[in-house]
């Protein structure tokens, strides 16, 4: 496949970057401990804008003749752009928005690989120290703003969405925004750039000139999900599991819309942490939407919840079909919730400190044929121990589908074996095959091959 692609010299936008000489040769390190295959790959990611590509390894591939360089300025610092995708040019001149995506890659991983080795005492395995990890990470990257009341609302849904669905998204987002409501997502397209979109307009509207469009991903992903340019606040985070705790820190209400094993991934984290009876009481207001063929879809994962988690997992959202404006409504009202629940509390509404976090969510799982094969998955445990180990197979499948290192591991050693009770795994079967038939696996045209195989195993003792 040939691509059109461009020469550039491109300066920050903004303050000029400024890095110590340690980080500039951290990231022209092409050795495994460096940080140039990483930085190169984020890169040409957020220039990927509008290409029809949601597998890493086939991106890294097509443009296997892009590179990145540092080039040293007595102010600070340029990027040596070689052979990048013409598409985020206008011109000869990058996209405002685009340099913006560069420079924040550029940013969030010298500062992530930066601040455990800077502090002395910290480990990488502790539950506070993970979250202070990613407070900092979301203050360097200005996400917060103390004077601000909650008004984010984190829209979690598939990036491989039909058209209808995409313009619903928007039309949720559109009502969204004419109530002051910003939005977070994973910065994707699809079920991630609809809202976006509804709320840019409708933020035109009641000229809402600080508008927020938040998007949150990680290096994993990135290449398979590029940045919408809408995306105004983008954060990368170190892996998938410092995403998926710093959209429930910043947010203070998530949407969802109709996705395949990402969203629910997301959904089984969210439910997982809310489970936690420190957070019984801890308002968070969830909303699951669609259009009217979608009841179908929800009404399906709704039964797989109540399968594995139960009815208290079920109580903590509720399901709005057909009416945007409705879940918007339901978004303002809990924003009001959040605020005098924190007001009460005396905690931030820049970052929900109070919400307890089991570290099983929190430590990073690594999908191996080894790891996937020894996940606990039965119902004999507590409930959000249930979630968190179907979390992991989900987020197994999803590094299988548009990973690069799990694309590679399946292409080695064949699917991901998922192994366990049949009460569980047989809903979850059903759940996957619905997706695929779906085509919420990967994008409209491209054939999908299962990254996975299910075992259906006898129910181990109760774990206490």
């Amino acid at each position: 496949m040939t691509q059109e692609t461009v020469n550039a010299l491109v300066s920050p936008e903004g303050s000029l970057e400024i890095l110590s000489s340690h980080e500039v040769n951290r990231l022209k390190d092409k050795s495994e401990g460096g940080l140039y295959r990483l930085f190169r790959q984020c890169a040409l990611a957020v220039m990927n804008i509008d290409a029809d590509i949601d597998d890493c390894k086939d991106l890294m591939e097509i443009h296997a003749n892009f590179d990145i360089r540092l080039v040293p300025q007595p102010r600070g610092l340029k990027l040596e752009l070689i052979n990048a995708p013409a598409e985020a040019f206008v011109d000869g001149e990058m996209l405002r928005g685009i340099r913006e995506h560069l420079f924040s890659v550029l940013r969030d991983i010298i500062y992530a690989h930066s601040i455990l080795t800077a502090t002395p005492g910290l480990t990488r395995d502790d539950p506070e120290t993970i979250t202070n990890l990613i407070f900092h990470i979301l203050r360097n990257a200005r996400v917060m703003q103390p004077g601000r009341h909650p008004d984010i609302v984190v829209c979690w849904g598939g990036h491989s969405i039909s058209r209808e669905e995409y313009v619903y998204s928007k039309e949720v987002g559109h009502e969204l925004g004419l109530r002051g409501l910003s939005i977070c997502t994973g910065c994707g397209p699809g079920a991630m750039k609809g809202p976006m979109k509804g709320a840019t307009i409708a933020h035109a509207k009641q000229r809402v000139k600080n508008g927020r469009y938040i998007g949150i991903t990680e290096p994993g992903i990135i290449g398979a999900e590029a940045p919408n340019p809408i995306v105004n606040e983008l954060v990368i985070m170190p892996d998938i599991e410092k995403r998926l705790e710093a959209f429930v820190r910043t947010g203070h209400g998530i949407i969802v819309f109709p996705g395949g094993v990402g969203t629910a991934e997301e959904i089984l984290y969210l439910l997982g942490v809310l489970l936690h009876p420190e957070n019984r009481d801890l308002p968070f207001p969830i909303v699951f939407t669609g259009r009217p063929e979608n009841a179908e879809y929800f009404e399906m994962i709704d039964q797989f919840i109540r399968n594995a988690l139960g009815d208290e997992a079920a109580a903590r959202y509720q399901i709005i079909i057909d009416d945007p404006a409705k879940v918007a409504q339901a978004m303002k009202h809990g924003m009001e919730e959040v605020q005098a629940f924190r007001r009460t509390n005396q905690d931030a509404y820049y970052f929900n400190w109070m919400l307890k976090i089991d570290p099983v969510f929190q430590l990073p799982f690594e999908p191996t044929h080894a790891s996937m094969r020894s996940l606990a998955l039965h119902r004999n445990q507590a409930p959000h121990l249930v979630a968190a180990n179907l979390r992991k197979a989900f987020s197994g499948i999803v590094a299988g589908n548009v990973k690069e290192q799990g694309i590679l591991q399946v292409q080695e050693h064949g699917p991901f074996e998922i192994a366990g009770d049949p009460e569980l795994l047989n809903p979850l079967e059903d759940l996957l095959a619905a997706f695929v038939q779906q085509n919420r696996m990967k994008l409209p045209g491209a054939a999908y091959k299962p990254s996975y195989r299910i075992v259906n195993e006898p129910s181990p003792a109760v774990v206490k």
